[in-house]
C-alpha cells in the first residue's frame, strides 16, 4: 500500500528504511509466525484424525493471532466452519447466566447470601429456605441435577417445558447433601438461577441477557438458541461415530435454558473475553468475586460460573493461572481457556460431539509459551472398526498387536479406546465381537476396573448373568467406589 511513498524517497533512503524495517519487525513477526504455523499444524492433525471438526480463535497479549474454521458447518450441504459460524455453547452459558445475577447484585435487586425462597416462591420450602443463591452459583446447593435422571434425555429432552413447570418437576428433588457442604456439578442450579434472574428483573432471561451483556458489547452474532428461528451461520451438530458421523438427537432448548442454551461464535467470545478486564459490565470489586475460588472442584477451583485452576508447562516448571468452563450439548463441545495474566485466549467451538478440547488448549498453551507440546495420534479404535466389518474381530485383534509393536508413537493405544471399539459393537448388537474386544481390554489393563465393567455388561447384553457377575465382581475388587458395578451385581444375584 505504502510503495508509491517508498519510491518517491529515492533508491538509498527506500533500501536504509528497508533494512531498518527488517532488523526491527523480523524477529517478532517470524515469532509470531511461528506460532500461528504451529497451532495451524496441530488443529489440522485434529483434523485429519477425525478429532476436531470447529472454529478455534487464540489470542496473545490481547491481540488475535489465529482464528480458523475446519471441517463442515453442515455435512449435507459441504458448508465450511468459520470463524463467523454459530455454535451451541452448552455449559460455557453459565458464566452469562452468573454475569446477570452479579449484575443485579451490583443493583441491590439480588442478595447472595439470602435464601433461594425470597427470590422464587413457588419453590418447595423445606429446601429452598436452606440454599442460597451463592450455593447456586458455585454447584454445592445439594439439588439433584437434572441431566442425572435415569432416561431423562430418551424419555423428556424433546419435550418443551415452562421455566415454573420444569422446575417443579425435575428441579426440586429432595437434597443429596447439605447445602455448601460440598462441590457437585449441577444443572439444575444454574436453570434456578434464570429464573430467579426473571422474578427479579421482570423480563425473559432471553430479553436480560440481550440488554445487558449482549447489546452492551456488540456481540451481534450471539444469542438464545431457539431451534424453530432461522438463524444464519448456524451449525448443525453431529455425534462422532467410529467410521462416520450422524445428525446428533433432538433437544429442545427450553430444557438447557440458563443452564446451557445459548449460542455465539468466536469472535464474539473474543469481545467477551476482552470484557471482562475491563468495568463495563461488571466492577472490579464483582469480578474479584466472580472469580474467587469459591470452593475446591475439578483439581481446582470454581467461582462463579467459571473453573480457576492452574497449568504446569513442562519445561520451565512455570504455573500458568486459567479461568475456564467447557460446555457440552447434543452434537457440541466447547471451551473457553483464558490465560489472564498474560491476557492470552483460547477458543475451541466444535460440532461433532465429545472430544478432548482439554488436551488442544494444553498443546496450544504449550506453543503460546515455546515449550515441547504433544500433537495428537491416530485413534486405534477408528483404524480397527473397518477391519472388523470388512474382514472379522480376530483380524482385528491382530492388527491391533501388530500396530502396537511397530507404531506404538503413531496410535493411541488408551484404554478408553478399546473400550470406545466395544460399546459401538454392541450397539450393534455384536455381542461376541464386543466381548472379544472388552477381554482385549483386560489382557492389556488387567488394573483397569472399567475394563472389567465394560466386559460385564457386554456379557450381561449377551444374557450370560454368571460372567457377568464374575466381571463385575473383578471391576469391584479394583475400585470399591464403583457404583455401577454394585448395583449390576446386586440386581444379577437376586435374578440369579
Amino acid at each position: 500500500m505504502k510503495t508509491d511513498g517508498y519510491f518517491r524517497l529515492g533508491a538509498k533512503i527506500f533500501l536504509i528504511l528497508f533494512v531498518l524495517s527488517s532488523i526491527c519487525v523480523s524477529p517478532i513477526y517470524l515469532l509470531s509466525q511461528d506460532k500461528v504455523e504451529r497451532i495451524d499444524n496441530l488443529i489440522q492433525t485434529y483434523y485429519d484424525y477425525g478429532l476436531f471438526n470447529g472454529t478455534v480463535l487464540v489470542a496473545q497479549n490481547g491481540e488475535v493471532i489465529f482464528k480458523k474454521g475446519f471441517g463442515q458447518a453442515n455435512m449435507e450441504w459441504s458448508i465450511p466452519n468459520g470463524p463467523d459460524t454459530k455454535f451451541r455453547l452448552g455449559s460455557i452459558t453459565k458464566q452469562f447466566t452468573a454475569t446477570l445475577i452479579l449484575q443485579l447484585a451490583e443493583k441491590g435487586a439480588i442478595d447472595l447470601e439470602k435464601s433461594l425462597s425470597e427470590y422464587l416462591p413457588y419453590y418447595r420450602e423445606d429446601t429452598g429456605k436452606k440454599i442460597t443463591i451463592h450455593h447456586l452459583l458455585t454447584h454445592s446447593s445439594g439439588i439433584p441435577s437434572y441431566t442425572n435422571i435415569p432416561d431423562f434425555f430418551d424419555e423428556v429432552s424433546r419435550d418443551p417445558y415452562g421455566v415454573e413447570e420444569f422446575i417443579k418437576k425435575y428441579c426440586s428433588g429432595d437434597l443429596e447433601f447439605e447445602p455448601g457442604s460440598k462441590f457437585k456439578y449441577n444443572n439444575s442450579g444454574y436453570f434456578i438461577l434464570g429464573a430467579v434472574i426473571e422474578q427479579t428483573a421482570g423480563k425473559s432471561y432471553e430479553e436480560i441477557l440481550y440488554e445487558n451483556i449482549f447489546k452492551p458489547l456488540g456481540m451481534n452474532s450471539s444469542g438464545y438458541d431457539h431451534h424453530a428461528d432461522i438463524i444464519p451461520k448456524r451449525a448443525t451438530g453431529y455425534e462422532t461415530t467410529l467410521d462416520s458421523y450422524r445428525n446428533s438427537p433432538y433437544l429442545d432448548m427450553s430444557l438447557p435454558y440458563a443452564a446451557g442454551s445459548l449460542y455465539s461464535t468466536v469472535e464474539d467470545l473474543y469481545i467477551w473475553d476482552q470484557s471482562l478486564y475491563t468495568e463495563k459490565l461488571l466492577s472490579k470489586k464483582t469480578k474479584e468475586l466472580m472469580f474467587h475460588p469459591h470452593i475446591a472442584a475439578f483439581g481446582g477451583s470454581y467461582g462463579y460460573g467459571w473453573s480457576i485452576n492452574k497449568r504446569k508447562l513442562p519445561e520451565s516448571k512455570r504455573e500458568i493461572n486459567i479461568i475456564s468452563h467447557g460446555g457440552g450439548i447434543n452434537g457440541f463441545n466447547t471451551l473457553i481457556e483464558r490465560l489472564v495474566d498474560q491476557k492470552h485466549l483460547i477458543v475451541l467451538l466444535n460440532n461433532t460431539g465429545g472430544t478432548n478440547l482439554g488436551a488442544m488448549a494444553t498443546s496450544i498453551t504449550r506453543i503460546l509459551f515455546d515449550e515441547p507440546y504433544d500433537l495428537p495420534k491416530k485413534s486405534i479404535a477408528r483404524t480397527l472398526i473397518g477391519t472388523i466389518k470388512a474382514e472379522n474381530v480376530k483380524n482385528a485383534i491382530e492388527l491391533y498387536h501388530k500396530l502396537k509393536k511397530e507404531h506404538s508413537e503413531e496410535y493411541n493405544f488408551n484404554p478408553q479406546e478399546l473400550n470406545t471399539l466395544g460399546y459401538a459393537l454392541l450397539q450393534e448388537k455384536r455381542f461376541n465381537d464386543a466381548i472379544e474386544v472388552f477381554l482385549l481390554n483386560t489382557e492389556i489393563f488387567p488394573k483397569n476396573s472399567n475394563a472389567y465393567d465394560s466386559l460385564a455388561e457386554a456379557y450381561m447384553a449377551k444374557g450370560d448373568k454368571k460372567l457377568a457377575i464374575i466381571n463385575f465382581a473383578k471391576s469391584l475388587e479394583l475400585n470399591p467406589n464403583n457404583t455401577n458395578a454394585v448395583e449390576q451385581l446386586s440386581r444379577l444375584i437376586k435374578e440369579e
